[in-house]
């Protein structure tokens, strides 16, 4: 059933249009970049131990070039007791057995750069492990040179802890230590000390790590936790979260006034962002807390701090034409003028995207991400229509579900390896994943859907390709179009060419008209393209289209 007429493209809404470009459409790699985010132990395993691996790795850049990767990033691979994805860290500069050998990953960057591919590694400056050499000397005494290194302070009056500040996985944020006899501050895992930044021995420390890499030829860092870097110096109680339930985690009844974005944690960004500056050519992404409105102060005012605070609105918005059009303009509207935007649709702390959307608007989401202007990133199995997987108490190796049960706040159904075929363990291992697989891994496997060019990974890589053909889906101003009856729409404009994006979110046909003629690129059903088409067009269920309008 065909709805009423929208009204026709070209009533689009006024002053939103973006730029940042030089007049000849020049950008930094990282803004041309589709970014490709890896967890290695889910990527792929060499050695027969279930677990991913530099070698692993190694072996699929074919398949990182076959579908278009322009960069991968890599959580981390150091050296860890992996009690937290290996975010828990003994060594800031050394590479855990795991994964392999320091070898392997100069192999790695020489490969990726030979296939003019980049890599940026995660840094993670919040915390270390508290087997980390620097904290076993901080426990040590008082008085330890390395004491101020981490955020330490006596028991509160009633011999407790010093205040109220909650830990991510549960409980106090406070971990008494018999020996010194006072309690060292953990945003995470107990087993995860939280590093003082306002210590400047901390800060070259760190800066050091970050050469270390970037002299090894990595090409930036995602920076790990960024808001959290500074706490209060006064410790004062963060104040109950008023909208906050029964049903709410624990670890989030409080808000986090206290402990998150402090203005001297954007501080240490601009330091970060200064050593990264160092480097010519290099890229500072960071993982950002908070609103959408918050997300511009990451950007930098008069100094700047990251090139890319990671974005998840679409991920995180409900999914209809109506919200997804207020989340991007209130996004675009967030950030500064001269801004750079990115788009990040998955990750390994974010549920599946095709868990959310249904496998259909699967297709209409990495559609979107493909063609707003900015920097796409997405997570390794979002270009299969990866879904969430079920995990068993048994199986289960994230501190969430260990430590806060029966809130749905478990990453592992998420972080579960990649599917390559359709033999046993998907192609991943020849032992026992450190995940479980899924029961659809036979149906939804990388050498099928790459057999079936109408599937979402042929989909991804049709979009990627299309990305680099047309100057006005890489380099042009975004300009929105009125968004109503279940469409979503965006047209890309640069240098007199201009290209239409209709997106369906729903699951029976939409008409829409617009004012002039054009050449269809692409539709999200891959069954047709390059053709000639006029309005009105009729978008059947859960279709999109990429057209290219004629010059009037």
């Amino acid at each position: 059933m065909v709805t009423p007429t929208t009204k026709p493209i070209g009533h689009e809404e006024k002053g939103h249009r973006r730029a940042t470009t030089n007049s000849d459409g020049a950008l930094k790699w990282w803004q041309r970049a589709v970014f490709y985010e890896i967890t290695p132990i889910s990527f792929q395993d060499s050695n027969g131990d279930g677990k991913g691996d530099i070698q692993g790795l190694i072996s699929r850049i074919d398949y990182l070039e076959w579908l278009g990767i322009d960069a991968v990033w890599l959580t981390p691979i150091f050296r860890s007791p992996m009690l937290d994805l290996g975010y828990d860290i003994t060594d800031f500069c050394d590479v855990d057995g795991v994964f392999g050998t320091m070898e392997d990953v100069d192999r790695l960057i020489t490969l990726l750069h030979e296939r003019q591919i980049r890599v940026i590694l995660d840094f993670v400056p919040n915390h270390t492990s508290d087997q980390h050499p620097w904290f076993q000397e901080s426990r040590f005494s008082r008085t330890n040179p390395k004491r101020d290194w981490y955020v330490w302070a006596s028991a509160g009056a009633n011999g407790g802890p010093p205040n109220n500040w909650l830990s991510r996985f549960g409980g106090s944020a406070w971990q008494w230590d018999d020996r010194t006899g006072e309690y060292y501050y953990h945003s995470f895992l107990k087993e995860q000390p939280d590093l003082n930044w306002r210590n400047p021995e901390v800060r070259h420390a760190m800066a050091d790590v970050l050469r270390f890499w970037l002299r090894r030829g990595v090409d930036g860092v995602r920076m790990d936790a960024s808001a959290v870097l500074i706490e209060d110096e006064l410790l004062r109680d963060d104040p109950r979260d008023p909208a906050a339930t029964s049903k709410t985690p624990p670890p989030q009844r409080l808000k986090r006034i206290f402990t998150d974005d402090r203005r001297e944690s954007l501080k240490c960004l601009e330091e970060i962002r200064k050593i990264i500056d160092e480097f010519p050519d290099r890229v500072l992404a960071g993982e950002v807390q908070g609103k959408t409105d918050r997300i511009g102060h990451f950007y930098g005012e008069e100094c700047p701090r990251c090139h890319l605070p990671l974005n998840f609105a679409l991920l995180d918005s409900p999914w209809d034409a109506l919200s997804l059009q207020a989340n991007i303009d209130a996004y675009l509207n967030a950030i500064p003028q001269d801004a750079w935007p990115d788009w990040v649709i998955g990750g390994h702390d974010k549920k599946r995207a095709a868990s959310k959307t249904g496998q259909a608007q699967a297709r209409i989401l990495a559609t979107l991400l493909l063609t707003l202007r900015g920097t796409p990133f997405f997570f390794a199995g979002d270009e299969l229509g990866m879904e969430q997987v079920s995990i068993s108490p048994e199986a289960a190796q994230d501190p969430f579900e260990k430590f806060v049960p029966g809130y749905d706040l478990s990453r592992d159904p998420q972080r579960t390896p990649m599917r390559w075929d359709e033999t046993h363990c998907a192609g991943f291992t020849t032992a026992e994943p450190w995940l479980p697989i899924g029961s659809d891994f036979q149906s939804n496997n990388v050498a099928r859907l790459q057999k079936d060019r109408r599937s979402i990974l042929w989909l991804y890589r049709r979009l990627i390709q299309l990305r680099r053909t047309e100057p006005a889906l890489m380099v042009g101003d975004h300009i929105p179009v009125r968004s109503r009856d279940g469409l979503l729409m965006h047209k890309r404009s640069w240098q007199g060419q201009e290209i239409l994006v209709a997106l369906n979110l729903v699951a029976e046909p939409r008409r829409f008209e617009w004012n002039a003629a054009g050449r269809l690129l692409l539709s999200t059903y891959l069954d047709t393209s390059d053709v000639e088409v006029k309005s009105p067009v009729v978008l059947r269920a859960d279709e999109g289209v990429i057209i290219k309008l004629s010059n009037p």
